[in-house]
C-alpha cells in the first residue's frame, strides 16, 4: 500500500462540502495520507494578542471558503454510494500552540449561555512531551487531541456548510474520536471525496463553551479503506469502545438518533433483535452529549469495550 502526504497549500484547501470540489490526491482503497492541517478559522500563526482577529490568516476565497479550513478531498478508486469508508486515525499530533473562545459563534448559543457582552479569548501553549495545554493566563488541562471535522462529499453539487455534522461526517467535534479509533462514514458520491481539519487539542463533552482549544496539527495519519454495505449513519470503533451519534436542531431527539443508531450497530455486531438491543442499550450504552454549538445538536451513544460479555 501506498503512503501519501497533503499539506495545507491552496490547491489542497477548502471552506465548504461539495461533491463538485477536484479531489487534491486520488489514491487506493488502504493507501495511507499523512495530513500537515491549519487550524479552523485559516490562521497561520499562534496569536499575538488575546482576540479572534489577531493573527495572520491564509487567504480565503469567499463566499465558499466560509467553512474550516479542510485538506483534501481525497478520492479513493472504487468508492460508490451504498458503500462504507474507513477512516483509520493512526497518528494525531499537534502544534505546539492553540486558542479557545467563548463569546462568540451560534447566536442562539450565546444567548442561551448567557454570554453575549463580547468574546473572552484564550491563547494556549502545547506541551506534547507532558501531554497539557496551558493558557496565557496559567490554566492547565490534559491534552488529548483529535479532528473536529472528518467528512466524506454529501450527495449535493451546492455548497454545504462544514459547520454542522451530519449523515457525512463533517463538524462531528467528538472527543472519543482520538488516535486508534476507526470511523465509519456512508459514502454518497464516486470516490467518496474525504476532508479533514478542523484540530483540537482538548474539549470536554458538548463544547458547551464555544470552542476547544483548537489548533494546527502538524500530523494526522489516516488510512483509508473502502468496505462493502454501510451502517447507514457514521459509527467509529475507539479505544473507548464503539460510538453511534445522533444530529438533530432538538438535544432530545438527538438523544434518541443516537440510540436508535446505536441499537441497530448492537443488532449488527451481537445479532440482537431490535427490542433486546435497546434492553441491552439500557444496561450498557452511555449516552453522552457531544455538542451543543453548531447549530444542529450531537449527542454520542458510547457502548464501552467488554461492557458485554458472550
Amino acid at each position: 500500500m501506498a503512503d501519501y502526504f497533503i499539506g495545507p497549500e491552496r490547491e489542497n484547501l477548502h471552506g465548504h462540502l461539495s461533491n463538485k470540489i477536484p479531489p487534491a490526491l486520488r489514491i487506493r482503497s488502504g493507501d495511507t495520507v499523512t495530513f500537515s492541517t491549519l487550524e479552523g478559522d485559516w490562521r497561520l500563526e499562534r496569536p499575538a494578542k488575546p482576540e479572534s482577529s489577531s493573527g495572520l490568516f491564509f487567504p480565503r476565497k469567499l463566499p465558499e471558503d466560509c467553512g474550516h479550513a479542510l485538506c483534501g478531498p481525497i478520492y479513493i478508486e472504487g468508492a460508490r454510494p451504498g458503500m462504507t469508508l474507513a477512516a483509520h486515525l493512526e497518528k494525531i499530533v499537534p502544534s505546539d500552540w492553540g486558542w479557545s473562545r467563548v463569546g462568540d459563534g451560534d447566536l442562539d448559543h450565546l444567548r442561551r449561555i448567557e454570554c453575549q457582552e463580547g468574546e473572552y479569548f484564550l491563547i494556549w501553549d502545547l506541551d506534547k512531551k507532558r501531554g497539557t495545554c496551558r493558557s496565557h493566563r496559567g490554566h492547565q488541562v490534559a491534552m488529548s487531541p483529535f479532528m473536529g471535522v472528518l467528512a466524506v462529499a454529501p450527495d449535493s453539487v451546492e455548497p454545504v456548510s462544514t459547520h454542522p455534522p451530519g449523515l457525512h461526517g463533517a463538524n462531528l467535534d467528538c472527543r472519543e474520536l482520538i488516535e486508534g479509533s476507526t470511523l465509519y462514514l456512508p459514502i454518497f458520491t464516486e470516490g467518496a471525496l474525504f476532508s479533514v481539519g478542523d484540530g483540537h487539542a482538548a474539549q470536554g463533552d458538548g463544547e458547551s463553551g464555544c470552542t476547544a482549544i483548537e489548533c494546527p496539527m502538524k500530523e494526522v495519519r489516516i488510512r483509508l479503506e473502502i468496505q462493502e454495505g454501510s451502517f447507514g449513519s457514521p459509527v467509529a470503533d475507539t479505544p473507548g469502545g464503539w460510538v453511534a451519534f445522533g444530529f438533530s436542531e432538538s438535544l432530545t431527539d438527538a438523544s434518541y438518533n443516537a440510540l436508535g443508531n446505536m441499537a441497530l450497530l448492537m443488532e449488527r455486531l451481537y445479532g440482537y433483535e431490535y427490542r433486546e438491543a435497546l434492553s441491552m442499550c439500557s444496561v450498557a450504552v452511555n449516552l453522552r452529549i457531544t455538542q451543543i454549538v453548531n447549530g444542529i445538536r450531537g449527542v454520542h451513544a458510547i457502548l464501552p469495550k467488554g461492557s458485554i460479555f458472550q
